[in-house]
């Protein structure tokens, strides 16, 4: 349940599902890994993690449909445009809400994942990780940019 923290709102493309997260995400970054590459159409994703008691969709419920890959992953989008919304990430308990779909946003990427899949080298000084940080099950491991 959102509570009474900063909260940003943001919708799918059309607008029929919109969303609300409270407080601040956990983590910004970005994504270089084949799946979200192939998910977003674009060579990154930008990613900002809540927990999942922080996001709610607070309209178009009956039209967020969804896609799982894998069971890790279960990706979330408006069944009327095909507009991304969030993504569960359930072994971490925790949900991507895009950060292109929350305008008022202010985007501050802290890191680099799955670097060793980059197709779009970004030499911005963020720390790159081979594959994820060792809390997430990765190795931890940083690339040069």
């Amino acid at each position: 349940m959102v509570d009474d923290k900063t909260i940003y709102r943001g919708s799918c493309f059309c607008g029929a599902v919109e969303v609300a997260v409270s407080g601040e995400p956990f983590a910004m970054g970005y994504c270089h890994c084949k799946d979200c590459r192939a998910w977003s159409a674009g060579p990154v994703n930008a990613f900002a993690l809540w927990g999942p008691d922080a996001v709610e969709v607070t309209k178009g419920e009956e039209f967020l449909a969804g896609y799982n890959k894998t069971e890790d992953s279960h990706r979330r989008f408006c069944s009327r445009c095909g507009g991304h919304v969030m993504t569960r990430h359930v072994p971490g308990e925790f949900v991507d809400v895009y950060a292109a779909v929350l305008p008022d946003l202010t985007f501050k990427p802290q890191v680099h994942v799955n670097y060793a899949s980059a197709v779009l080298r970004i030499p911005d000084g963020l720390p790159k990780l081979k594959d994820f940080p060792t809390e997430m099950g990765g190795s931890g491991e940083t690339m040069r940019e």
